[in-house]
Formats: C-alpha cells, sequence, structure tokens
C-alpha cells in the first residue's frame, strides 16, 4: 500500500447517480417474515428483495389502493376503486 495517493487526477463516479441511499423504515412482522423467508429460498439479501419489490412497483408506476376500517376509501392516482353499495 502507498504512503500517498494522487486523487487530482481523479474523475467523478459514473454511478453515483445509481448509488443506494440508506434509509430506516418499519415494516410488520408478516412482511418481514415472507421477505426473509423468500431471501432464505433465493439466496439474495431480504433488503435487496425489498428494494428489488419498490423498483419493480415505481417502474410499473403501480398505485395502492386503501379501504380504511370505518369504509371510507381513498383513491390514489391511476388507479380506479370497484363501486361498493351503502
Amino acid at each position: 500500500m502507498r504512503k500517498q495517493y494522487d486523487f487530482s487526477i481523479g474523475r467523478p463516479n459514473p454511478y453515483a447517480k445509481r448509488l443506494k441511499r440508506q434509509v430506516t423504515i418499519r415494516l410488520d412482522e408478516q412482511t418481514l417474515v415472507y421477505f426473509k423467508a423468500l431471501a432464505e429460498e433465493t439466496a439474495i439479501p431480504y433488503q435487496t428483495l425489498i428494494n428489488l419489490y419498490l423498483r419493480e412497483c415505481a417502474a410499473s408506476q403501480k398505485h395502492l389502493r386503501l379501504a380504511w376500517l370505518n369504509g371510507a376509501k381513498v383513491d390514489m392516482p391511476g388507479e380506479e376503486l370497484p363501486q361498493t353499495r351503502s
């Protein structure tokens, strides 16, 4: 190993835009168990599997459909909810 390195001739990382960013996310136990089991089957770290799934959702512009316990429904952009009878 050298005592000194010259970084003056270095260039920016061309892949810097694709680097991952560390975040904290709270997942329910069932979701974590699912992805950890899938990680065991595939030999892919569960964090990578979660990232791949979220990337796929973003790429296909998948939208979340929510229904609250009180019966109120929230329509997210791009996805229509079926009509329900009251």
